[in-house]
């Protein structure tokens, strides 16, 4: 059963406000290697690993992928909050403020909607976590990518945390491939 705390794994606290920012940031939100797609793949994938210990490590981090959703709606949230139309158009993100005013849609930074195809789930134990560490890595490949576009300090926090998710997920997902691997017959 899951507990539900009121409160994100990290305070997001954002002072200034930054269309331009939000729409960079939105890619995490619903892009192609952002939280939403690795919340689904991970909890699509559970269903075919092997043993309670594979099933249980993609619960976990689909669920806390659900709670990196969270941050990063609320920072991009954050980010518009009170922001009108010409705030949109100066930053250059009228198109979105077009289709959505303020709220957050799930899309990548290029605008293109959240699209099932970004998940993959392929019923093999060992594709599946050689695809998850490879999400991973364009993950926290996104992460820096925003941190060399941010120059916002309290956004910057809360990215840094998410990036290093990033990294411990990678490690996780590196360890069970290992122990799936080492339970493959080698022909010599």
């Amino acid at each position: 059963m899951f507990i539900f705390e009121k409160r994100t794994q990290i305070p997001v606290c954002i002072k200034n406000r930054n269309p331009r920012l939000a729409g960079i940031i939105l890619s995490q939100y619903g892009g192609p290697d952002g939280e939403l797609a690795a919340s689904l793949r991970y909890l699509s994938q559970r269903f075919t690993m092997p043993d309670n210990m594979g099933k249980a490590l993609l619960t976990d981090i689909g669920t806390e992928e659900l709670a990196h959703l969270e941050i990063v709606g609320s920072i991009v949230s954050q980010l518009t909050e009170g922001e009108g139309a010409k705030s949109f158009d100066k930053y250059g993100v009228a198109d979105y403020y077009v289709d959505h005013a303020n709220a957050v849609y799930p899309a990548s930074a290029a605008g293109v909607p959240f699209n099932a195809a970004y998940l993959q789930s392929k019923g093999d134990p060992i594709a599946d976590l050689t695809e998850n560490l490879a999400a991973e890595q364009k993950a926290r490949a996104t992460y820096d990518n925003i941190l060399r576009l941010s120059d916002d300090p309290d956004v910057n926090e809360v990215i840094k945390f998410l990036r290093e998710r990033e990294v411990v997920h990678f490690q996780r997902f590196g360890e069970l491939l290992d122990k799936y691997q080492e339970k493959i017959p080698r022909n010599c």
